[in-house]
């Protein structure tokens, strides 16, 4: 089974030779890569899975991003900070051994239960509704900013009432 590390502790080029693995070394053009470009992942929810030889098997990051309202009157949206889970990466040969799903369930069992902000994601409906609830049932109305399928839009939220309708997911920027 996986040995789970703080992500910072790993050296980042393995992750990003990981991520290139992964999902392709293109991959930085994906909206994506928009919706948190410029911020920095979140030490405190982000992760790296070990195989039994501690060698590199999978990672996952979360970002600081938001989901701004349309403008109002003032000219300005009002921004909803929510946490972006992703990329969730497995080494394709490792791909089915769960280290995925430990990856997420550790990440999102580091959220804070006195503050929970919504979780994000860009993903599979079926798995991560499946397995994490997560759902695009409340995301139709959201843009981003690059090409995106709305199904694959995903929020999860014990609060859905507190979501925007619509709005344009980015990054959380002071």
């Amino acid at each position: 089974m996986a040995t789970l590390i703080p992500l910072d502790s790993v050296d980042p080029a393995l992750i990003e030779a990981l991520l290139d693995r992964a999902f392709e070394p293109e991959r930085h053009r994906r909206t994506a890569y928009k919706v948190r470009e410029g911020v920095d992942w979140l030490p405190a929810l982000s992760f790296a899975a070990l195989d039994r030889d501690e060698h590199l098997a999978g990672t996952i990051q979360c970002w600081p991003v938001a989901l701004t309202e349309p403008p109002t009157g003032n000219g300005l949206g009002k921004r909803h900070p929510l946490i972006m889970v992703g990329p969730v990466a497995v080494l394709p040969e490792r791909q089915g051994e769960g280290f995925g799903q430990a990856l997420v369930t550790a990440s999102l069992g580091a959220l804070s239960p006195q503050a929970p902000l919504p979780q994000v994601m860009v993903g599979d409906p079926d798995y991560y509704d499946r397995f994490f609830g997560f759902s695009a049932k409340h995301t139709g109305g959201w843009t981003l900013p690059g090409p995106w399928d709305p199904a694959r839009v995903l929020c999860r939220t014990d609060r859905p009432e507190t979501l925007p309708r619509e709005g344009m997911l980015g990054p959380w920027r002071d």
